[in-house]
């Protein structure tokens, strides 16, 4: 049942983010914004989060409402290391689930993830990852990202904290907000990425292949909102 379940999470992130589109400039990458190839990507099982188009505090973003669900707002890529380096991107939250934390797998929900994949040297995994990957190709028929990244807004724990995925380690999350203190309001964030997937993966980052938006709560079975504005590249 285990191994089951570690496929099945290699196959979320698969679904999630596989697929790529030709290559673009380093650009603004809105949220929503006409001729954008941004779409909702639905996981095997799951109900689906909906993702709007919405207006809030005088800023447009796309609202993410969760209702005991888990999908993503995605769109492919394809940027090379020197094309690009810093990340700029705000989110809204209207409310967090108390029972939900990324650090275990039975609660894995977030009410906001900005969520980055990477392709790389699938000869470096491990033979365990190599395993899953071609497990989950199999079942999926996408081979899966090298890495991905997610940068998240946790419940419980602590900003800066790194945390390594339960069922795949090519999956790490780096908790940018923690707690109900700051809900409500618009949080804005640059972040040089590549130097956060050096500290997360210790190593450098290959070429950006994907980008999504994910608000889930399908683990808690609660219900949380978000609205994402534009992300840029730069």
């Amino acid at each position: 049942m285990n191994r089951i379940l570690q496929i099945a999470a290699v196959g979320v992130v698969v679904a999630l983010l596989c697929g790529c589109a030709a290559r673009p400039t380093p650009a603004d990458l809105p949220a929503t914004a006409p001729g954008e190839t941004w779409s909702v990507q639905r996981l095997p099982g799951k109900r689906i989060t909906e993702y709007t188009p919405a207006m809030r505090a005088g800023h447009r973003c796309t609202q993410a409402r969760a209702n005991r669900s888990a999908s993503l707002w995605r769109r492919s890529l394809r940027l090379e290391p020197q094309d690009w380096r810093k990340l700029q991107f705000s989110w809204w939250v209207d409310s967090l689930s108390p029972e939900a934390t990324v650090a275990e797998v039975d609660r894995d929900d977030a009410a906001a993830r900005l969520v980055l994949a990477f392709d790389g040297d699938t000869a470096r995994l491990s033979s365990r990852n190599q395993m899953l990957f071609e497990l989950a190709h199999t079942l999926t028929g996408e081979a899966p990202p090298y890495a991905t990244l997610m940068y998240v807004w946790d419940a419980h724990l602590p900003v800066g904290t790194i945390i390594t995925n339960g069922r795949s380690d090519r999956i790490r999350k780096i908790v940018l907000e923690s707690g109900p203190a700051r809900l409500r309001h618009w949080r804005h964030y640059e972040r040089d990425a590549q130097a956060d997937f050096l500290a997360a993966f210790g190593e450098a980052p290959g070429t950006l292949i994907g980008m999504a938006y994910m608000t889930d709560a399908d683990n808690t079975q609660a219900q949380v909102e978000a609205c994402y504005g534009p992300a840029t590249l730069r």
